[in-house]
């Protein structure tokens, strides 16, 4: 596994990092089996959020044994089941110790606002609240999830150690200014969504609506490497997203304790060729319309 330089704070993090978000419902056996071949392999970052239903619960019950092994990344700000509104300081401040409860942790590693607005970074109150965990022990470090304008916003606060922010071949908006500002001021970046959610491999409108945008965008851009059989095309999605300057990690969700391996060997495979890199970049810049923004 590789690891790289997490920003400034000090942590080594495996290229790949295991998304949470996809765990939702499944038997805690089957997380158990997930994690820990993936943590065996060398992985060593979980990322989750509070909103994704029992995956706190579930990787608490799965891994926390093993705690010294991984670093666990969470997101807070939407009430989730807290009597508070969204993005109150009284609601991060719950989430937060709710977190360390389902985990089954003292502190977690990373705790990131979860795609709030410009307006609420801006106000404040909910940055000050994490800044108070952080004395207390609660958290080690602040980071920001989100896209768009306020991705940017976030940045340049230059309040918070870490961005997660969709970076894949059909989403590459945030590439030429935010990214690299990021990197200017030492911010680890985590990339969500790495594969664009294979929308490729669909013939027609995809059903899930999380897949439509990105299916759209396929329509258009005609990349080649989407001809290729889906494992083969996957792989190439991936190390492009890992061959971006600037990302520490990229977050990938399964349920299949199987795919964990096949996401493994492809960050093994390395870097993309530069050629093959700026072919995907050329064919972005040709393609990419006004409105194609980050995807929360």
């Amino acid at each position: 596994m590789e690891y790289r330089e997490f920003g400034k704070t000090g942590m080594k993090v495996s290229a790949l990092g295991f998304g949470g978000s996809e765990i939702r419902g499944v038997d805690v056996g089957t997380v158990d089996r997930l994690l820990g071949s993936a943590l065996d392999a060398g992985l060593n970052v979980i990322d989750t959020a509070a909103c994704y239903g029992d995956s706190e619960e579930l990787i608490g019950k799965a891994v926390s044994h093993r705690r010294s092994d991984y670093f666990v990344f969470s997101k807070c700000g939407h009430a989730s089941g807290l009597s508070t509104p969204d993005w109150d300081p009284r609601t991060v401040r719950d989430s937060i110790d709710r977190s360390l409860k389902r985990l089954k942790t003292d502190y977690v590693d990373l705790m990131q606002l979860h795609s709030c607005g410009v307006d609420v970074l801006q106000e404040g109150s909910v940055i000050e609240e994490l800044q108070k965990a952080k004395q207390a022990g609660k958290i080690r470090f602040l980071g920001y999830s989100g896209d768009r304008e306020a991705a940017r916003s976030a940045v340049e606060l230059g309040v918070f150690d870490s961005l997660q922010t969709s970076i894949n071949v059909a989403d590459q908006s945030v590439l030429d200014e935010v990214l690299p500002l990021a990197v200017a001021r030492g911010m680890g970046v985590i990339a969500k969504r790495p594969i664009a959610n294979v929308a490729w491999q669909y013939q027609t409108m995809p059903e899930v609506d999380y897949y439509v945008e990105y299916w759209r965008r396929f329509t258009k851009l005609q990349f080649p490497f989407t001809k290729l059989p889906v494992s083969e095309a996957v792989g190439v999605a991936l190390r492009f997203t890992l061959s971006t300057p600037g990302v520490s990690t990229a977050i990938v969700g399964t349920q299949n304790p199987g795919r964990w391996q096949q996401n493994a060997a492809y960050v093994d495979a390395g870097s993309l060729p530069t050629s093959e890199y700026e072919a995907i970049r050329d064919a972005w810049r040709r393609a990419a319309e006004p409105g194609w923004m980050g995807q929360t």
